[in-house]
């Protein structure tokens, strides 16, 4: 079954989901046709100027996955998330976020469109820096309130508020601590630092982003004068120059990228959990047999197993054969911290394998890969527990780990082990 991918509503896609909420609201008894109310449900192009716009969509007839920037894709699903002093916000409070307007196409229902949409909603609301998220409900919507619950927000019953005979319950979710670029850093850690004025010079032979860009922390007196000196670091190592934009930033630096024409590459989001908590949904057993050995170090095959699933392996090249200098630096990134590797073997070999690294409470999860002839078999999450259970016998209380946001199916296995989004950042690139 093809996962739906979920963005920011454009083009045609606005006018559809406007059509959708509507019908879903007149199918679900929520409003008459006759309500004035049911023509500001169609509205949809103003709440795309005064809120973000949410859609969940599937290629026609669902196909083979589609292209997720097709302009083909069929929306089926949609959500509002209004900002505190728009109109669409009810009950928010400043710095508070509401989700408004969550519709699920009647036909595409019971293929969890709505936990996708609003867990999206989540990670968007973290992006933008919101303290909170909130929402109401009726006491007939036991479904919705169940995935609300299962999603981590919280009945606020002093907050319930109502009009004429409807009354109306109110939900809200908060972001977890996020574990900050130190932290994630120390688990990922590059293979040679370098310090300009506080900003962190990652520099690795290429190998990922994570280990070859800068962690801009400090301010230095002159951030033009730093960056130039980055980009020459980057330069004599014939790699990009590399910027991780986070929450931690220093003020300022978007407007100074900017100006030097770095753009956006690619956004990520920080998700967590306690290790004590459970999994937010049940699990279940890989449907073959397999035999998992953990390792306090990456031996060949974990590494050859890891780096088949990457087209590339460095940030600023072509795709390439892997080499045995490529699986050296590899070795030289990944025991950079202390970590262990899980593998996962049936009678064919190994399928999957999985790293967690260790650093002040946390454990970092990282480098899930399953083989092709074994996907859709339960192994990326039964890897994923067996990790988590790993990591909490050695004395981990904490985990979070890092998918970029437009990987719809990453964030559904995650969210359904119980993850939250914390944090977003961007990779920003020097392209000219």
């Amino acid at each position: 079954m093809t996962t739906p991918v979920v963005r920011v509503a454009r083009g045609g896609q606005v006018a559809d989901a406007g059509a959708l909420t509507a019908e879903a609201y007149l199918a679900d008894r929520l409003v008459d046709a006759t309500e004035s109310y049911t023509q500001e449900l169609r509205d949809a192009e103003r709440r795309a100027r005064e809120a973000t716009l949410l859609v969940a969509l599937l290629p026609p007839g669902e196909g083979d996955g589609g292209d997720a920037e097709s302009d083909d894709l069929v929306v089926v699903g949609t959500v509002t998330l209004a900002p505190y002093g728009t109109s669409y916000a009810e009950i928010a409070e400043p710095g508070e976020l509401e989700i408004r307007m969550l519709a699920v196409a009647p036909e595409a229902r019971r293929r969890g469109i709505a936990e996708l949409l609003v867990s999206a909603a989540l990670r968007e609301a973290v992006a933008g820096g919101a303290r909170r998220v909130v929402l109401s409900t009726l006491d007939s919507m036991q479904a919705a309130q169940r995935l609300y619950k299962r999603l981590g927000f919280v009945a606020v019953p002093e907050r319930d508020w109502g009009h004429v005979e409807v009354h109306l319950r109110v939900h809200t979710w908060t972001p977890p601590d996020a574990p900050g670029a130190l932290v994630e850093s120390a688990t990922w850690p590059p293979a040679r630092v370098v310090d300009v004025d506080g900003w962190r010079v990652g520099l690795s032979g290429g190998l990922t982003r994570r280990a070859n860009s800068v962690l801009p922390l400090g301010a230095p007196t002159d951030p033009a004068a730093a960056l130039d000196r980055v980009e020459a670091l980057y330069a004599e190592a014939g790699q990009p120059s590399i910027v991780r934009v986070c929450r931690a930033a220093a003020p300022g630096l978007d407007a100074l990228l900017d100006a030097r024409g770095y753009e956006a590459v690619a956004r990520t989001d920080v998700l967590v959990r306690e290790l004590d908590d459970p999994p937010a949904e049940p699990g279940r057993a890989p449907h073959a047999p397999v035999r998992v050995s953990v390792a306090d170090r990456p031996d060949d095959s974990w590494l050859a197993a890891w780096s088949s699933s990457k087209a590339r392996l460095r940030t600023g090249g072509t795709a390439h054969e892997d080499d045995g200098a490529s699986l050296r630096l590899a070795r030289t990134v990944l025991s950079g911290a202390p970590a262990i590797y899980l593998t996962a073997t049936d009678a064919t070999g190994p399928v999957g394998v999985i790293r967690a690294a260790f650093a002040e409470d946390w454990v970092a999860l990282s480098c899930l890969v399953v083989h092709p002839s074994a996907r859709r078999r339960g192994l990326g999450r039964a890897l994923t527990l067996r990790a988590l259970d790993e990591a909490e016998q050695r004395g981990a209380e904490r985990a979070f780990l890092q998918v970029e946001a437009q990987n719809t199916a990453a964030a559904t296995l995650y969210t359904g082990l119980g993850f939250q989004p914390a944090e977003r950042y961007v990779y920003r690139e020097l392209r000219r």
